[in-house]
């Protein structure tokens, strides 16, 4: 895995058209977006752009159209936000390519920024169809990857274009890649990875590679009933992967012949059924049945975070419990204390994660927040990013 990659500071932009793959896969509410994070994110490299006096085009997805036109899914509330935020013009386009985005394009005045449309409009968007990566290439002259959340996609606006201009990587996907560098050669130890969220099926060969790195991993979420119904433990209907519990076994005798301290719940936050915020109990040790554990406990959240406090570098992704209900919120949100207060490096991931720090005001004592939950669980899976490995020299 190379994370060598070159910057948008080697690329000439001065009059250029420069296409540039953003995430601006935002929330939306009736058409108005909730949060608008990922905007805001791109703007430096967009500014670094206009003053460079290069025109931004810019191509982004939103949602899963499924490689159709769906008019809700359309960009344009997101062309009306990043006007205001740049306090310039943008030109908002109906397609992402054909003969009209071409002349739209080529007429485009000097410190416009262009946007196009919804790109996953384009059925070969996802299947990296050639013809459409060289269409979307034919559009610009240099190409700028900003969209970490995107990089671990083989699509076409993601890697297939580079394959067609001189590309590089924006301001964002340099963070990002720094920030995991660090995590990634020879960090500080102890090095403690937390890992939640529900299904384990999704990070525990994430957890396999880690184990040779870190120091410890403190697991929270529904994956921890996995592991603790793997050693034989009551978790009552909690969610299981039955599917993975020989292979969770298998990472537990791992962890501990390498000497990674396996640190899981001992007690919770459990209801009779998933939502049921009134019959929400605590209970320590096994649960029992007819229940399910839905956070950690608080004897877990203290443990979890003096676990935390004595890290000098530290990952987090993924919730402690179901996040979006008040009643199991408690362990995320104690996580989410510890790890501010966490005096070593410090990097947050995963939107659950990320919404809980935001939600508690702790964003400025983090040192690292990553907008992607997917591209950097594949970083620290040991995997290369499609986006990405377009990218090196």
């Amino acid at each position: 895995m190379n994370l060598d990659v070159r910057g948008m500071e080697t690329l000439d932009l001065a009059g250029k058209r420069v296409l540039m793959r953003v995430d601006f896969n935002v929330p939306l509410d009736g058409g108005s977006i909730t949060d608008d994070t990922r905007i805001r994110a791109a703007l430096p490299s967009v500014r670094e752009v206009l003053a460079a006096g290069g025109l931004p085009i810019l191509l982004s997805h939103l949602g899963r159209p499924g490689g159709k036109v769906r008019e809700e899914l359309r960009l344009d509330p997101v062309a009306m936000r990043l006007e205001e935020l740049l306090e310039g013009p943008v030109v908002k386009l109906d397609e992402c390519v054909g003969d009209g985005v071409a002349a739209a394009v080529a007429g485009a005045e000097p410190g416009t920024c262009v946007l196009l449309e919804n790109v996953r409009f384009e059925a070969g968007e996802t299947r990296g169809d050639p013809e459409l990566a060289a269409a979307m290439a034919a559009l610009g002259e240099v190409f700028i990857n900003d969209a970490f959340g995107s990089s671990h996609r083989a699509h076409c606006s993601v890697s297939g274009i580079a394959a067609h201009l001189p590309s590089a990587a924006g301001r964002l996907v340099r963070a990002e890649l720094d920030a995991f560098r660090r995590l990634l050669d020879a960090p500080p130890e102890p090095f403690v990875a937390i890992l939640g969220g529900a299904k384990v099926s999704d990070k525990l060969s994430v957890i396999e590679q880690l184990i040779e790195r870190v120091s410890a991993v403190v697991i929270g979420g529904g994956m921890a009933y996995t592991f603790l119904a793997a050693r034989g433990e009551a978790v009552g209907t909690s969610l299981v992967g039955e599917e993975q519990l020989e292979l969770v076994r298998q990472t537990a005798a791992k962890a501990e012949r390498k000497g990674v301290e396996l640190v899981l719940p001992d007690d919770h936050v459990i209801a009779p059924s998933f939502g049921d915020e009134a019959g929400a109990r605590v209970v320590e040790g096994e649960i029992p049945e007819g229940w399910m554990g839905l956070d950690i406990g608080p004897r877990s959240s203290e443990r979890f975070a003096r676990v935390v406090a004595g890290a000098r570098t530290l990952v987090w992704n993924g919730p402690m419990g179901v996040f979006e209900l008040e009643a199991f919120r408690g362990g995320t949100e104690a996580v989410g204390r510890a790890v501010a207060a966490c005096e070593g490096y410090t990097v947050v991931g995963g939107g659950d994660s990320v919404a809980a720090i935001g939600l508690l005001g702790l964003a400025e004592r983090i040192d690292h927040i990553s907008t992607g939950g997917g591209a950097s669980l594949e970083l620290l899976e040991g995997r290369d990013l499609p986006g990405i490995a377009a990218l090196v020299d």
